[in-house]
């Protein structure tokens, strides 16, 4: 692959996150919501894996690409209806994602793989879709789970406990050690829960 098809791809993934109606102010500056996400996405992967290769770094950023297009809205507001969201959101993602590195000029080899990993398929038999939800994790667990939290002030330690205990099982053993080792920062409120689901 040339280092040109990758520039392009990331530039085409970014413009499309730019559009963006949603926004978050980081460090003083106003974000589209998902650009955000996406480059702390990367940020996170160059920590966490620094020698990923092309295939994983496009799929961490695209992960949730133009992800305000398919609302939760959209469907029941049910447990059913969270899992057909969920699995069209990942369907809309892979697709778009395929899109984008057709353009930047990738092969279908190459364009076939970043979907799968995009569309969250084969966690179990495919390492670059556990490394995707790894990076996913711990994106949540530095900077979005105290926006959560305080969304959620009815939950109880109880709920937390569970909510924290189903991330931390979708983490590799790698990313819990990552973690563990304190790479990762946990925000100051959740802190001592976390500490308590990590064995």
């Amino acid at each position: 692959m040339t280092h040109h098809c990758f520039d392009t791809a990331v530039t085409l993934i970014d413009a499309a996150n730019r559009k963006d109606p949603n926004t978050e102010v980081s460090d003083g500056k106003n974000w589209p919501k998902e650009l955000l996400y996406a480059h702390r996405m990367s940020e996170m992967l160059e920590r966490f894996v620094p020698e990923a290769d092309e295939a994983i770094k496009l799929a961490v950023r695209a992960q949730h690409i133009q992800r305000w297009k398919s609302p939760r809205s959209d469907y029941p507001m049910n447990r059913k209806g969270y899992h057909q969201w969920r699995n069209a959101l990942c369907k809309f993602h892979a697709d778009k994602t395929a899109q984008l590195l057709e353009r930047a000029g990738y092969n279908q080899t190459f364009i076939t793989h970043v979907k799968q990993v995009v569309g969250k398929q084969s966690l179990k038999t495919n390492p670059d879709t556990q490394m995707l939800e790894d990076v996913a994790g711990l994106v949540f667990l530095e900077h979005y789970l105290a926006g959560f939290a305080a969304d959620h002030p009815e939950y109880d330690e109880t709920k937390w406990h569970d909510i924290i205990h189903r991330i931390w099982n979708k983490l590799s053993e790698k990313a819990r050690r990552f973690v563990q080792a304190g790479h990762v920062k946990l925000p100051k409120s959740e802190r001592r829960l976390i500490k308590k689901v990590m064995p």
